[in-house]
């Protein structure tokens, strides 16, 4: 699958899915409290998918059998919804995409519960940081390796956490999952050039502990190896000749 260039119409299409998709994700953050179950997450998310009048990117994909994707704690991505009770201290990224018009959108946000811990808050906003910072480095014209070494060195030189290496961001478009794949870490290649148009899902996937992981029975959820905590945090973005369009914020 070659890189796609998306024309102005298919531009506006994808501003659209990525506005939907931000209202659903704040949406689903202002009902997340402590005592509520991630499948009640879920089970409100489908009610938004019907108000927006927009579809579930993740929901049958590859047989996932939900909406959202509802990490917790040690959990890095891929949760399946359960009966899990949110816990004082949790943290959680949810992982949400929609389908409007054809077009894909896709957006990851870490909600903090509670009294989290100092140390745990700080990795969260690290994170969060570290996607920041790597969308602030991108138009045309640069290459796509700019991204992995900003978020490499924020949050392994800088901080001393731990990227999770398999699990990457990815374009998107007509398809959830388009090239390029879009690691988190430094490459030798400095990799393809960035071209106005392009729309990519940018996610620092990172482990407050060592970055090895485990996936569990459900063949889905993937939690670090020593069950210190992880964390997500996505956006998806339009590449412009002189920066980057945060295409997933209110």
């Amino acid at each position: 699958m070659a890189i796609t260039i998306k024309n102005p119409e298919e531009i506006k299409i994808m501003r659209e899915s990525c506005r939907i998709l931000a209202h659903v994700l704040e949406d689903i953050k202002e009902f997340t409290e402590i005592g509520k179950t991630t499948k009640q997450l879920d089970d409100y998310a489908e009610t938004l998918m019907k108000k927006y009048k927009v579809k579930p990117s993740f929901k049958g994909y590859q047989g996932f059998p939900a909406i959202l994707c509802t990490s917790v704690n040690e959990q890095v991505v891929h949760t399946i919804p359960s009966n899990y009770i949110l816990k004082d201290g949790d943290i959680l990224t949810v992982d949400c995409g929609v389908i409007h018009k054809g077009f894909h959108s896709d957006a990851a946000r870490t909600i903090m519960l509670g009294n989290v811990p100092e140390k745990t808050r700080q990795f969260v906003l690290t994170v969060k940081r570290a996607l920041s910072a790597a969308i602030g480095k991108i138009k045309e014209g640069v290459n796509l390796n700019v991204i992995g070494s900003t978020i490499q060195q924020i949050v392994e030189t800088e901080h001393g956490y731990s990227v999770v290496k398999e699990l990457t961001g990815h374009g998107i478009g007509r398809n959830l999952h388009e090239d390029p794949f879009i690691v988190n870490f430094r490459e030798i290649s400095p990799g393809p050039m960035l071209k106005a148009g392009m729309t990519i899902a940018i996610e620092p996937i990172v482990a407050m502990g060592g970055g090895q992981t485990l996936t569990l029975d459900d063949g889905w959820t993937i939690v670090t190896a020593d069950k210190m905590p992880a964390c997500q945090w996505e956006n998806t973005v339009l590449i412009t000749k002189d920066g980057a369009e945060i295409l997933t914020k209110l």
